[in-house]
């Protein structure tokens, strides 16, 4: 059984019809060739696919994309590029917050959503925030020391 989508993915309308089962994750990566979000565990425990949905992290392998109809997603491709990396990005690479990379589009989505407050978290803030984020190479705190100097650059980031 075939369901409409009407959302916006990346500041583009997206309209179409999917399966009813098609998750979130499956329709940004398969549907629109966005695969910087990454499947990982298929049962959110990971964070590796990571997006922001109005704004907040949702994990793409549990959203249903029917669900996500009449919403905007954001997703990595939307953040910097390959010219002008994001401050967040910037500060990951400097502060050797990623490794292999598996991780890091979840990362960035989590730490953009905690970012957008405007506020300067704690250190028990921002690894609270990435707790849900796996990553097995870093040790995270390249990952804590690199949203920590955007928060106190300026808040979100951007």
């Amino acid at each position: 059984m075939n369901v409409p989508v009407n959302l916006v993915v990346n500041g583009a309308p997206v309209h179409g019809e999917v399966e009813a089962r098609t998750t979130l994750l499956d329709f940004v990566r398969d549907e629109l060739g966005l695969t910087g979000t990454h499947g990982g565990c298929e049962q959110g425990a990971c964070g590796a696919c990571s997006v922001l949905v109005d704004g907040r992290v949702v994990r793409a392998c549990l959203m249903l994309v029917a669900s996500a109809s009449g919403t905007e997603v954001t997703t990595i491709e939307a953040v910097g590029s390959v010219g002008a990396l994001h401050p967040l990005q910037d500060a990951l690479l400097r502060h050797h917050g990623l490794q292999c990379g598996f991780c890091t589009p979840g990362v960035v989505m989590t730490a953009l959503e905690l970012l957008a407050g405007g506020t300067v978290p704690s250190e028990v803030e921002v690894r609270t925030a990435l707790s849900g984020n796996l990553c097995r190479c870093t040790g995270y705190s390249g990952m804590v020391e690199a949203v920590l100097e955007v928060a106190r650059a300026g808040g979100s980031g951007g």
